[in-house]
């Protein structure tokens, strides 16, 4: 890694930036109540005030008592969009049916869309982000969200998490999910996902699961991905103070998921792993104003460049969890999505003779 001093940065003056015209009316409002508010995506939490935070991580259960307040807020509103794979709101799941199952000490939350019966064969496994939030009630939400959002069978992994359960206990749990999965249906009717951290471990099981020679899916879909924890791309920098999840991931989330885990290793920043042109396609999503632009970007190029079939969608101002679920653009993303799935799931779908009823 190429070190450059300091003195050789460019100098920006302090400006204003303004809301683009070309957004839809209700991601401009989003936009301005962001900067207006400091809050999280979810705008749930007010991350401006860094005292909420235990000066000592390794206080685990100073840590826990904090999520615990958080979790608690973000279940009171089940139809935040930072419960889904994909950041959206705006969808009705009274109608969608969800089952709770443990494979071994992995929970995972099974959603049903109306409609979609025991025949259909295809079914998404997601993954979701915050690697300290968003388990059990809304893990669940987010499955049904996920589901509805598709308009596919949809597995949501409620992984164990820091404080007690860091690195790599969020990763075995998620490819113990995927080697459930694999029991019951056939690879090239699953796909998996997920967004921010749920898409670093979505990659990192890609990984493991090459490295195990277990069977390949059919497509992944990683939105927004955290992939590079040793932080050394661009928007970073270039992003801090737009995109305001970038505080709380960087002083708080990542050194409780790492507890002193090294950053390069491969299962970690899935952007140093090795790729090889069996991965199955990948479609990756980010906005212009996300943080996490040049991980999503640089991994892009790396996978074209593994000869892995990738495609590369960016939204126009998006932030790190688009629009707050309620935009036009936030509902773009699973429909771009479901296009994507559907040119590659198997056709017709598979009914394995050894696959068990979901």
């Amino acid at each position: 890694m190429t070190t450059i001093d300091d003195s050789s940065a460019l100098h920006v003056p302090a400006r204003d930036i303004p809301i683009p015209s070309t957004v839809s009316p209700e991601a401009a409002a989003n936009l301005a109540l962001r900067s207006m508010v400091g809050q999280s995506s979810n705008g749930d939490f007010d991350f401006s005030d860094l005292s909420a935070f235990p000066s000592d991580l390794s206080d685990k259960e100073a840590v826990a008592a904090l999520l615990a307040v958080w979790d608690q807020a973000w279940a009171s509103n089940p139809e935040s969009p930072a419960a889904t794979n994909f950041g959206v709101a705006a969808v009705d799941i009274s109608d969608v049916h969800v089952e709770h199952a443990k494979f071994g000490d992995v929970s995972v939350y099974i959603a049903t869309p109306e409609g979609v019966t025991d025949a259909d064969r295809r079914v998404y496994m997601t993954i979701h982000g915050s690697w300290i939030q968003a388990g059990g009630e809304v893990s669940r939400v987010g499955a049904a969200q996920t589901a509805k959002a598709l308009g596919v069978r949809t597995w949501a992994v409620d992984y164990r998490m820091p404080p007690f359960h860091p690195y790599p206990t969020p990763l075995n749990d998620s490819v113990d999910a995927y080697k459930a999965i694999l029991e019951r249906y056939q690879p090239g009717n699953v796909a998996i996902g997920g967004t921010s951290g749920g898409g670093n471990l979505a990659l990192a099981l890609l990984l493991r699961a090459h490295s195990e020679g277990l069977p390949m899916p059919a497509a992944a879909v990683i939105n927004t991905p955290y992939v590079d924890l040793a932080h050394v791309g661009d928007t970073f920098k270039t992003m801090e103070g737009i995109d305001i999840d970038v505080t709380v991931l960087g002083i708080f989330t990542r050194p409780l998921y790492l507890d002193g885990h090294d950053p390069l290793d491969p299962y970690v920043s899935p952007i140093l792993g090795t790729y090889t042109s069996d991965f199955p396609p990948i479609m990756l999503t980010t906005g212009t104003r996300d943080f996490l632009l040049s991980d999503t970007v640089r991994l892009h190029r790396k996978l074209l460049a593994s000869g892995v079939e990738a495609e590369l969608h960016v939204w126009e101002a998006a932030q790190h969890i688009f629009f707050g679920g309620l935009a036009p653009e936030d509902l773009e993303r699973p429909a771009q999505a479901r296009r994507f799935l559907d040119a590659r799931w198997a056709t017709p779908p598979v009914a394995a003779e050894s696959a068990v009823g979901v």
